[in-house]
């Protein structure tokens, strides 16, 4: 058995590298990417002392994941802002979870092959591919490492049950939440394993006039109450976890669009992704990065039929309960771990996404890898058609994957595939617009912002990124009217202050400007650019001394800021500390060597300070 488990872990660990080696040329993605890893400055320094508190007291991206931002920062010290080693740390934590769920399946159940073949399908299914090259969903590989580590521990607490071995089990958890809080499913998931595989329940004999549904004794009554209270320390702790997910996420907005959407939407949608997740898991096509919540035009009548789906479904797998319990308990694992994601709370304004499917689709695997030896178990030649069928199955989702793989090369090539395969996709449309923006292609930008808001025109995203466009082209009114609908839509947008109050500032409105900087600084206290566009009106007016403290703050915020340098050398030179300007002009220069401006006022502070040190030696005094 510990050859053919060699064997198994060596042909995973190949074909998930061939498969995923790919990802190690792609760029980071105009999705979160920025805001986790190239354009954070707190990640892009490393690991440091103050990125360590950062990390634990952030609500940066209203997530509240310590263990993901100082996995993120220990890429950076690694490998600076160079995707291919953070791309290859998700691909490492992949790697990792299939061989750990490999592993964790056999030791529980004895089965070596059909645990293979649920790790293979959970390391080489298309579906997996956006956690996996989607750098900032690090969360995700990292998140699922700590659930293995907890089911491992687990085992080894049931094998023979002691205070520190169910205290493994428990920091494990605590650092899977402090990854993601996805895992707020996990104590659920080891009571579906205290029935099966680990037999920890224990049913009563049944008469032949017991009705069809499982009667407990009072002495097994007993048992499950064990088993639960047994947990509870584990369930305090995901109620911690939930309280500080739903203060972090409400207060950063996260859960705006509950009043959006009402709750039958909420739930006929949840209805229809759980089938929909399954359709794709049985065939996996038209594969996006977002796909477009229908809202209002969602079909109810969809909602019915998915819903009756699934209580057959449900009904059927607890009947054979009894005889084949994997059944049961790899349904309930599907249903139960996506509840957190399946647009209940809806947070964001997908309808779905491929991401949220990484750990809830090892429940259907189950099903599969148990079901199917079981259901042709009567067959002569079953060995031979199960060794066929599992290799024509693993052979299509390796190519399906690798294929899905190359859409992530790049901000462009990823939207662009998403519009092919999706409709009305206005998210899409406006990633695409920051992607050709960013290339300085403006009109392409300018026609995919007006295509997003003709799908969605209360998009504020959008109309903000439309407004940054026309004012690149010196098109100031229709800069400031898009800016506008951006803030009516969304008042409490950062960013369009900002953008609003740069517009102003060029008109020579200094009044109006400072008011939507200040504005923006109220409501995103770390936006550095705020405080550097504030003050450089406050230089432009005169008034130095403000002008002072706003480039101090923008450098607190983000210490390579090499603009930010600049302009403080400015102000300290016109002060006339030259020595303190020439260490800003200098560090200016080293973040950003073509910065001809910089040099320039290098050169004129050092022969100011040069002016200065003659000056002061030809009018000193010898001492007495």
């Amino acid at each position: 058995m510990q050859r053919k488990s060699l064997i198994i872990c060596l042909l995973l660990l190949t074909t998930t590298l061939a498969v995923f080696w790919q990802v190690h040329n792609h760029d980071f993605v105009d999705i979160d990417d920025p805001y986790y890893i190239s354009d954070n400055p707190q990640v892009k320094t490393g690991l440091t002392r103050a990125g360590f508190v950062w990390a634990f007291t952030t609500t940066h991206v209203t997530n509240w994941h310590p263990l993901t931002w100082l996995s993120h920062m220990l890429d950076c010290q690694l490998y600076g802002v160079n995707p291919k080693g953070h791309h290859l740390t998700n691909v490492v934590f992949h790697l990792a979870n299939t061989i750990l769920l490999f592993l964790i399946l056999k030791w529980m159940t004895g089965a070596v092959w059909r645990s293979g073949f649920v790790a293979a399908l959970f390391a080489l299914h298309p579906l997996h591919v956006e956690s996996v090259a989607w750098v900032a969903e690090r969360k995700d590989v990292l998140s699922t490492f700590f659930w293995m580590l907890t089911l491992w521990a687990y085992f080894y607490y049931v094998k023979r049950p002691a205070l520190h071995r169910y205290l493994l089990v428990f920091f494990s958890l605590a650092l899977g939440l402090m990854a993601k809080p996805m895992l707020v499913t996990l104590p659920c998931v080891l009571l579906l394993l205290d029935y099966w595989p680990l037999e920890r329940f224990r049913f009563s004999q049944l008469s032949g006039d017991t009705p069809p549904s499982i009667r407990v004794s009072k002495v097994q009554e007993s048992s499950v109450l064990l088993l639960l209270a047994e947990k509870i320390p584990l369930f305090v702790l995901i109620a911690v976890s939930s309280v500080v997910t739903f203060l972090v996420q409400r207060s950063g907005g996260a859960l705006g669009n509950l009043d959006m959407y009402p709750v039958k939407i909420r739930i006929a949608n949840a209805l229809i992704s759980y089938v929909s997740y399954m359709g794709k898991t049985l065939w996996p096509h038209n594969l996006a990065v977002f796909y477009p919540h229908p809202e209002q035009s969602l079909q109810l009548w969809q909602a019915a039929g998915a819903g009756l789906l699934l209580g057959i479904i449900s009904m059927a797998v607890l009947r054979l309960a009894r005889l084949h319990p994997y059944l049961a308990v790899g349904w309930l694992w599907y249903l139960g771990t996506l509840v957190p994601v399946i647009g209940l709370v809806q947070i964001g304004g997908q309808a779905m996404a491929d991401r949220y499917t990484y750990v809830p689709l090892i429940g259907l695997f189950i099903m599969i890898g148990w079901g199917v030896p079981e259901l042709v178990a009567r067959w002569r030649y079953r060995k031979i058609g199960i060794g066929l069928a599992a290799g024509l199955v693993l052979a299509g989702s390796m190519i399906l994957t690798w294929s899905q793989l190359q859409h992530w090369k790049s901000t462009v090539t990823l939207f662009e595939h998403a519009l092919s395969v999706t409709a009305d996709n206005y998210f899409a449309h406006n990633n695409l617009g920051i992607a050709y923006a960013r290339q300085g292609e403006m009109d392409k930008a300018i026609s995919h912002y007006t295509k997003a808001l003709q799908f969605k025109p209360y998009f504020p995203r959008a109309h903000n990124n439309l407004g940054n466009a026309y004012a690149r082209q010196g098109r100031t009114e229709e800069a400031i009217a898009h800016f506008t609908l951006a803030l009516q839509y969304k008042p409490d947008f950062a960013g369009a202050h900002n953008n609003l109050g740069n517009v102003l500032a060029a008109q020579g409105k200094n009044k109006e400007a400072i008011f939507h900087f200040s504005r923006a600084q109220q409501l995103q206290p770390d936006f550095a650019e705020v405080s550097f566009n504030m003050g450089s009106v406050f230089a432009r007016q005169g008034s130095m001394d403000d002008a002072l403290a706003q480039f101090s703050r923008a450098l607190e915020l983000k210490p390579d800021f090499a603009e930010a340098h600049n302009s403080l050398g400015v102000i300290l030179a016109r002060k006339g500390r030259f020595d303190e300007a020439i260490v800003h002009f200098r560090e200016a220069l080293r973040l950003k060597p073509t910065f001809i401006q910089a040099h320039n006022n290098l050169s004129r502070a050092l022969q100011e300070a040069r002016h200065q040190d003659e000056s002061s030696q030809n009018g000193s005094k010898p001492l007495n």
